[in-house]
Formats: structure tokens, C-alpha cells, sequence
């Protein structure tokens, strides 16, 4: 006869399976972008940490760019609908919270590097050049909604809204983009804004 599992260690099983799936679900994404034609970093040769010019050709080609507090920003909101929509129903943990908010992000990078997504990009917001992202881009776009989910946990609503909106008003003036333009742009394009935006270009 077998031995009955260890309560202890089945519990410690079922609080690690989020983690795995999560990161099954980014390796798997990864390799998705992969054979989807994506290069794993930028076509220069270079391998640059950072980039802080939107306007070249590095911009979403090396490790961070300006974007990345844009995915961060992913991790809180996913965070908050995941956390508290189902309000009378049992919360997720964490674990189970990061689990499907990495769920989220990856179909998205996925989304985002389809022709379909790329063209509209290059049709109606200021990423006129975009031509995707590189596949170590996307991967740390990834890592940085992690970290908002982590991040969203540890401050609580209040803390985190008021670090969304300093994001928000950073990276505006910045570099006249945020997540809330870049989401409006993308859905409903207004040429006065694409405009201002365009206005530092070079």
C-alpha cells in the first residue's frame, strides 16, 4: 500500500501551481513570438539594457524602454479587476491573481506582434516605424506586469493609483505617451493628439 500524501506538501503543491503555469505560460510565449518571426533582439547587432528614444529604431527592439512603466501599470489594473470584480465570490490569492494577469499579458504580446496589431499601430498612433517587438522585449514587457501585480499587492488601491498616475504623468511629459493614449489611439484615433505627439519627434 502507498503512504497518503503529505497534507503539508500538497498544500505547498497547490500554492506553487500558479507560479509554474505562469511561467510555462511566458516560456511558452516566448516561443510562440519566436515562430511567429520575431527576432530576439534588435536587428542592429547592439544589445542595449535601455533605450530612451521612442522615435529610433531600438525603441521595443532591446531589453526596456519607455513602455515598460506602461506594462507595469498592465500588472495593477489586471491586479484590481482580478482582485475586485468578483466581490461576492472568494478572491483569488496571489499566486492565482499573477497566474491569470500573466495569462492576460501574454495573449496580448502575442496580439500585439500579429500584422493585424502592428498595422494598426503604424496606421493611426505615432509608432509610424513599429514593426513589433523583439521577442527578449516582450518577454521583459511580461516580467514588468509581474511586477505590478506584486507591486499592486504590497501598496494596497490607494498607493498603487497614485503610482499609476504618476506613470501616467511621467512618461506624458516624457514622452508625450502614456498607457491611456496609447489605448485611446489605438481604439479611437484623434488626430489633434497624434499631432502633438509627433510635434518632438527627431
Amino acid at each position: 500500500m502507498t503512504a497518503p500524501d503529505n497534507p503539508s506538501l500538497a498544500s505547498k503543491r497547490r500554492e506553487i501551481l500558479p507560479y509554474v503555469l505562469a511561467c510555462v505560460t511566458m516560456a511558452v510565449t516566448v516561443l510562440t513570438l519566436h515562430l511567429m518571426g520575431r527576432i530576439w533582439w534588435c536587428a542592429c547587432g547592439q544589445r542595449f539594457l535601455w533605450t530612451g528614444d521612442i522615435w529610433s529604431e531600438h525603441c521595443s527592439q532591446h531589453l526596456v524602454d519607455p513602455y515598460l512603466f506602461s506594462h507595469i501599470s498592465h500588472g495593477f489594473w489586471f491586479y484590481g479587476l482580478i482582485m475586485w470584480l468578483p466581490l461576492r465570490y472568494t478572491r483569488p490569492s496571489l499566486g492565482w491573481a499573477l497566474c491569470i494577469a500573466t495569462i492576460i499579458e501574454c495573449a496580448w504580446e502575442v496580439l500585439e506582434n500579429s500584422p493585424i496589431i502592428i498595422n494598426r499601430y503604424r496606421a493611426v498612433t505615432i509608432s509610424i516605424g513599429y514593426t513589433g517587438d523583439s521577442v527578449i522585449n516582450s518577454g521583459m514587457d511580461i516580467v514588468a506586469c509581474a511586477c505590478g501585480v506584486f507591486i499592486a499587492r504590497a501598496l494596497g488601491f490607494a498607493k498603487t493609483l497614485a503610482l499609476f498616475v504618476a506613470f501616467e504623468l511621467g512618461t506624458l511629459l516624457w514622452v508625450r505617451d502614456n498607457l491611456t493614449l496609447n489605448v485611446l489611439m489605438l481604439i479611437w484615433p484623434i488626430d489633434a493628439i497624434r499631432q502633438w505627439q509627433s510635434a518632438i519627434a527627431g
